[in-house]
């Protein structure tokens, strides 16, 4: 027998003494009702029928408790190192509101997200928060989902469809224009002296083609460079897409581009810092890193550190401490049936491509540029990457003070 209902069995059943004998000696009184109390978006448990005989012979629900609502996290993958922390995050403040949290990562794999998802569902998850791997292929499991009255969040990757519930990540076409700022900044573009050395020669490295992020970014780089293609100040001389992030795959590229041009660039928009500091081991081999500008995204503590050794010129942080709450506080709206603030999106606005019919609920977050000049500012000092990490095989002499974080 369970311990829980043993227990209850006993209590019971002591009770049933103590009134039975209470009773061969005054009145009855009137049976009284307990407060019920509440759990995260369910129903009340109902008050137990009144007098000594209502004990049911099996422990039920309103006996033993409700189960928490479960919540569903679907990861791409954790290569990348900004998933694992926003795991960490996700979890935590769902558990802390009282959910039960089923977490699941892919590895890349896009049928295995699909089939995880399906996984999920079938163990009654209410609400699904999906890093896609693929916003097209997802779209199978999310739907199947969706019909089954499951809330879907796509966070930070968009999911193609109009089934969604909402889409939340940060201004990703802000995010290329950024980086591609950053590039010509470092280059001064403005004055780049044409005659004397022909278009600045740049590389653009995007990211995953099955993310429509990297789609996003690239359109956003383009609205900076585009306009520079046409007055002659710059050429592009590779444009590359970068499997699953892989830094690896950056590498390899890089040096193929490199071979190419005969190592003759001036600046390169990567889209993340890990295909950043993929393409900065090839440009490292050749002399090149430090002296061309690179950009990258995430303000991770590998690209941050690259920032400080005057490598990597430009990262765009995202701050996920704001992200991950913006999404556990719609998830937890939503599932409670209370009003949340989003904006509807039509899919072509979205993805940038006119196919595409219906509209998404979303929520966009604001990005910075991080350079050598703040990112100890926005970076550092804001806790968003710990000061050990960002400072690592810089010299004591050379590093700034050591902030004091808040508690």
């Amino acid at each position: 027998m369970h311990r829980r209902f043993l227990r209850v069995f006993l209590l019971a059943a002591a009770l049933t003494l103590v009134v039975f004998g209470l009773m061969s000696c005054a009145p009855a009184a009137p049976a009284t009702q307990a407060p019920a109390t509440e759990a995260p978006a369910a129903e009340q448990p109902t008050a137990a029928a009144e007098g000594p005989t209502a004990m049911p012979e099996e422990p039920t629900e309103e006996a033993m408790g409700e189960e928490p609502i479960k919540v569903g996290l679907s990861f791409s993958d954790f290569a990348t190192e900004r998933w694992q922390n926003e795991e960490i995050l996700m979890r935590g403040m769902l558990e802390e509101l009282g959910y039960e949290v089923l977490s699941q990562e892919a590895n890349h794999d896009v049928q295995l997200q699909n089939d995880q998802i399906d996984n999920m569902v079938s163990q009654g998850v209410k609400a699904l928060i999906v890093i896609a791997e693929d916003g097209d292929a997802i779209v199978t499991a999310t739907d199947r989902a969706a019909e089954s009255g499951v809330i879907v969040l796509a966070y930070d990757r968009l999911i193609k469809s109009p089934n969604i519930a909402a889409y939340v990540s940060f201004n990703n076409i802000e995010v290329g224009r950024q980086q591609a700022l950053g590039v010509m900044t470092a280059l001064d573009i403005d004055n780049w002296d044409v005659a004397a050395n022909g278009p600045a020669r740049v590389v653009k490295l995007g990211g995953s083609p099955t993310d429509n992020n990297a789609i996003l970014f690239r359109q956003g780089q383009d609205e900076i460079l585009d306009p520079l293609v046409a007055d002659g100040k710059i050429e592009i001389v590779a444009d590359q897409w970068v499997d699953n992030w892989d830094a690896a795959n950056a590498l390899a590229l890089m040096e193929n581009i490199l071979a190419a041009a005969n190592n003759d660039i001036d600046g390169v928009v990567a889209s993340n810092d890990g295909t950043a500091l993929g393409a900065l081991q090839a440009m490292k081999a050749q002399g090149l890193a430090g002296t061309v500008p690179i950009s990258g995204q995430d303000a991770t503590a590998d690209g941050s550190n690259s920032i400080v050794k005057g490598e990597l010129t430009v990262s765009i942080l995202k701050d996920i401490r704001d992200l991950s709450p913006l999404a556990i506080e719609l998830v937890d709206g939503l599932l409670k049936g209370n009003a949340v603030e989003l904006q509807n999106y039509t899919l072509a606005e979205l993805t940038n491509d006119e196919s595409l019919s219906g509209e998404v609920p979303c929520n966009f977050l604001p990005v910075y540029q991080v350079n050598a000049d703040n990112v100890y500012d926005l970076v550092v000092a804001s806790g968003f990457q710990a000061y050990d990490d960002v400072y690592r095989d810089i010299p004591e002499d050379q590093r700034p003070p050591r902030p004091e974080l808040a508690e």
